[in-house]
């Protein structure tokens, strides 16, 4: 087990160990618990230069790598789909199902994975999964039929199931609470950079290899990342704790009680679950059935929506962090990037602009401005419950994806095959304004006055 390289919880000071400061440290625990209120100590210290190196070095980016392989676990299929669709000769709603089953067992495993987050800390956590994700990538690389490859895609659901939980998990033990935005927002960047190279890059190394040579060569970097995590990652003091199951429990009872998380959670779910299904599961075959793209310009597009969503990850938590300083609130940062998420989506779903870059390039920056909810919520409620907070939503995100993607599967099949033998751009369109109009419904209920302002972190 790795030792901590700072010695102590904090931000890697030299600790006073005189008599009246262990005193002092004392009554701050039995006083501040994990309340709220427990973090503003924590927020108040000021680490130096020294230590964001050590903390960027040897946390971040070891937990940003196993996050940067599950957007391209993620993203690969918008990629790679027509050749699967070509060579398994698979209907829309085989291969929906197929893109889906990596969102439907990442989603079910949200809340187990929440709970063991909290329960081992996730560097344990995520260094096993990470395994599981590698054998997943083996089996689907094995596949010659539908049934091998929804086993495969759902174990690498399973084993990317940590991979944004976790990260956030390690966020909040290692930096200061008004960083969150800001540090989640560069993590989220580097799920973009997994999206951007299932672009591109990955359309010209298949010119060498084929799709299933592609998953053993990630099968071997989940083993790396895993081992890098494992070796690299320092142990938080505090961060595994052997709660009982009935706590973990009444806890999620708690979060899925607070009026601030129903307020929110039907918007962050449907924006974020609605993006990801077009952006991981659809884009590539729309590209290539709508817009008469050839495979290649599809892969330029793709890299066009890759490039947007990675400036758009990192530019969420930049806005957030500089307007959060002149006192303007998540909710209202959220519900302006949501408002260009829709007008984005209802451009592709009518077809305004086949041939254009910008419907793409708005898609890209605004998929995730909701995904702001996380650090909103997290900071509603005690520092111990993060995990299982960010899990709570998250569990909705992903069974959302899951249906939303293999439900735009089943509209489209509804529709007669092209003459060229691809999915009716009528099929398109229907299944995309249906889900707009959804997720329009709950941008609005999430406009309600009310909710917003109620500490959720007070409410049993």
């Amino acid at each position: 087990m790795p030792l901590n390289p700072w010695g102590r919880p904090g931000y890697g000071e030299k600790q006073d160990r005189s008599p009246s400061t262990r005193r002092r440290h004392r009554l701050q625990r039995i006083r501040g618990g994990s309340d709220v209120s427990g973090r503003a100590a924590v927020d108040s210290e000021r680490p130096g230069s020294g230590y964001w190196i050590r903390i960027v070095a040897t946390v971040f980016l070891p937990f940003a790598s196993g996050y940067f392989l599950s957007y391209l676990y993620r993203a690969l299929p918008s990629l790679i789909g027509d050749r699967i669709r070509e060579e398994l000769v698979l209907d829309a709603g085989v291969l929906g199902l197929v893109g889906a089953a990596y969102f439907l067992a990442f989603g079910l495993a949200q809340l187990p994975v929440g709970m063991a987050l909290d329960r081992y800390g996730p560097r344990r956590v995520q260094t096993v999964l990470l395994l599981i994700a590698g054998a997943g990538a083996v089996i689907f690389g094995l596949g010659t039929n539908p049934e091998t490859l929804i086993v495969g895609r759902a174990l690498i659901g399973l084993g990317c199931a940590a991979g944004l939980m976790g990260s956030f998990k390690a966020i909040t033990l290692w930096f200061p609470q008004n960083r969150w935005p800001l540090v989640n927002g560069c993590l989220l960047g580097m799920g973009g950079l997994g999206a951007l190279m299932a672009t591109t890059p990955v359309e010209h190394l298949l010119t060498f290899i084929s799709w299933h040579d592609l998953f053993f060569w990630i099968a071997g970097a989940s083993a790396a990342s895993s081992l890098l995590i494992f070796t690299v990652v320092p142990e938080k003091p505090g961060s595994a704790n052997p709660i009982p199951a009935s706590e973990l429990l009444g806890s999620l009872k708690r979060v899925y009680s607070s009026r601030a998380y129903w307020r929110i959670a039907p918007m962050a779910v449907m924006t974020m679950a609605t993006g990801m299904a077009i952006h991981n599961q659809w884009a590539g075959l729309w590209l290539k059935d709508v817009a008469l793209f050839d495979q290649a310009t599809v892969a330029i597009y793709l890299q066009t929506l890759g490039i947007a969503l990675t400036a758009g990850f990192v530019l969420g938590g930049v806005v957030a962090d500089v307007l959060g300083r002149y006192g303007i609130p998540l909710h209202a940062i959220m519900a302006g990037g949501v408002s260009v998420l829709i007008f984005s989506q209802i451009s592709i779903a009518l077809g305004w602009d086949p041939s254009g870059h910008w419907p793409w390039i708005l898609l890209g920056l605004s998929s995730n401005m909701s995904a702001l909810a996380f650090p909103w919520l997290c900071g509603q409620f005690p520092l111990n419950l993060a995990g299982r907070v960010n899990s709570a939503l998250n569990v909705f995100v992903f069974l959302g994806v899951f249906a939303i993607a293999s439900g735009l599967g089943w509209i489209i099949d509804r529709f007669p095959l092209t003459e060229a033998g691809g999915y009716a751009r009528e099929g398109y369109e229907t299944g995309l304004l249906i889900i707009i109009a959804v997720e329009t419904l709950a941008f609005i209920w999430f406009l309600v006055p009310g909710g917003k302002k109620k500490n959720a972190g007070s409410e049993e």
